[in-house]
Formats: C-alpha cells, structure tokens, sequence
C-alpha cells in the first residue's frame, strides 16, 4: 500500500477522533461543567462555566465534562425506630422530592454522586423526625400536628440541601407504623377514646334538644295563654255587647221580652221527649201558661 495513503488515512483518523473529543452534547433536563485537569473551568466572571442543553466545544483531550441530572428526583426510606414523648416507638415512612440548583457547590461537597446526597439528606431528615416525635405524643403525630411536622422537616432538610448546592422542594410522611408489641394497646386506647368522643357529643345532643324542646313547649304555652286571653277578651266583648242588647230590647218592651225569653225556655226544655219537669202548677215557669188558662175567650174555644 501506497504509504502517502496510510498517512492520509492515520491523519484524517486522528483529526475525527479530535474533532469527536472537541464536542459534547447535553441532553434536555441535564447540566454540565467542564474539568480542566480536574479543575473547575470558569468565565472570566470567575463562575463556573455551566453548560446548558445542546452542543458545545472543548478542548480535546485536557478538558473533561461532568453532566448532571436537573430534574426533580426521589428519595424515599424508612427511618429507623422513633420515640414520641410518650415512649412509644415508630417506623415512619417517607419520601423526599429534591433537585440540584448549584452545579459546582453539588460536586464539591458529594463528588457528583447523588447516593452521597441522598445519604447526606436521610441523616438529617431522620435526625429532625427523632427530634419533632420526641417532642409530641402519638395522637399528636398521628393527627393533629402532622402538617407541622413535615413543614419543618422541609425546613430543617432545606438547611442542609443549600449547603450541598440542593433543593428541596417538598417532604412528605407517608405511613407511620407502631410496633407489633404496642400496636393492640394503642388502638385499645385510641378506640376508647374515640367511643368517649362519641359519647360526648351525643350528650351534647341531647342536652341540645331537651332545650330546643323546652324552648318550643314554653313557645306553644305562652301563644295558647295569649289566644285564650284574647278569646275570653272577645268573648267579654261579645257578652258585653249582648248583654246592651237584651237591655234595650227589654227596656222597649218587657212584658213581650218576658214572653220571648219564656218561649226560648220551653223550647229548650220541650225539645227533648225524655225530659221530666217537677214542679207546682203555679210555678213561675208555666206563668204564661196559666194566664192563658185563665182567660175566659181561650177557654171557650
């Protein structure tokens, strides 16, 4: 073989092999920095020199790159036991949602692993539970200060992630789990507890509609003693009225009122077959009657 040709072909080999070196790409949702003998390269700014998604050039062969996965990424354990203010031991399981924001603080303080961060933040995540459980008895950490808990463990999560070029972006608990030997006793306890719950507030009720009752029953009194005032008030009314005018029709004519008032009797008497009347024939009820007898004319006919 002719050697000008081997000689073209070993300088166009190395020059692809230089121009392969002298690039690099960064995909979409990574960073990078490139090395210089292991150094950090930066601008003239004195930052370092970060490289964003797409192409770009280095020197080949001297300068190295270090790519790095920005998106939001997992870290999920389960810390070992807890004791609450009440010395009841717990698993509590949780995970946290994290992402790098400062490239070169990252690689200096983990290396670029992100096993080293994940150790790094479990530590402190775990140490901040001990310290919040320790402080709070189990119904408090089951229920009602839960939200607090796990905004604090952000906050204290965050402290350590800044200082390791990180973010935390949220921290949640996922379970907490007792210990076989407490569990029963616990949920005994937190049974009967709920059972004296219950039964309070149907105490409350009832205590609640006993009054409401009471409160209807002395509402349906007082209207019924207002309706009977005011029907005696009318029926006063009436009788007064009634009494002007049995006065003024007596007053025009008695002795034919005496008469209407004795008819109305003997009709309210008579009117019943079964009614027996004791009296003596000259008695006042039957006045009209003997004066009829009386009269000479009525006899004749």
């Amino acid at each position: 073989m002719n050697p000008k040709i081997i000689a073209g072909s070993i300088v166009i080999l190395v020059g692809f092999v230089l121009l392969l070196a002298s690039f690099f790409t960064v995909s979409q949702g990574q960073m990078a920095f490139t090395l210089r003998l292991g150094n950090i390269e930066k601008n003239k700014h004195g930052e370092p020199k970060i490289a964003a998604p797409g192409l770009h050039f280095k020197a080949p062969f001297i300068v190295t790159v270090r790519k790095f996965d920005t998106r939001l990424q997992d870290l999920e354990d389960k810390s070992p036991r807890i004791l609450t203010k009440e010395q009841k031991y717990l698993y509590v399981d949780y995970y946290a949602k994290w992402r790098i924001n400062d490239l070169s603080l990252y690689y200096t303080r983990t290396g670029g692993y992100a096993d080293n961060a994940k150790q790094l933040l479990t530590q402190k995540i775990n140490d901040v539970l001990r310290a919040e459980f320790g402080k709070r008895d189990l119904q408090e950490v089951i229920a009602d200060q839960r939200s607090d808990i796990m905004g604090r463990l952000r906050d204290s999560a965050n402290s350590v992630a800044q200082g390791l070029g990180l973010e935390i972006v949220d921290v949640r608990i996922k379970s907490i789990d007792l210990m076989p030997d407490v569990q029963d006793s616990v949920f005994t306890r937190m049974s009967t507890k709920r059972e004296q719950d219950a039964t309070s507030y149907r105490s409350s009720g009832i205590a609640e509609a006993e009054r409401i009752r009471a409160e209807a029953d002395a509402t349906a009194i007082k209207m019924l003693a207002d309706a009977n005032k005011n029907a005696a008030e009318i029926r006063a009314q009436g009788d007064e009225q009634a009494g002007r005018i049995y006065a003024t029709a007596y007053q025009k004519d008695p002795e034919f009122y005496a008469l209407f008032r004795s008819l109305q009797s003997y009709r309210e008497v008579f009117n019943n077959n079964r009614t027996v009347l004791v009296l003596k024939p000259n008695s006042q009820f039957f006045k009209y009657f003997n004066q009829s007898n009386a009269n000479p004319n009525n006899q004749s006919k």
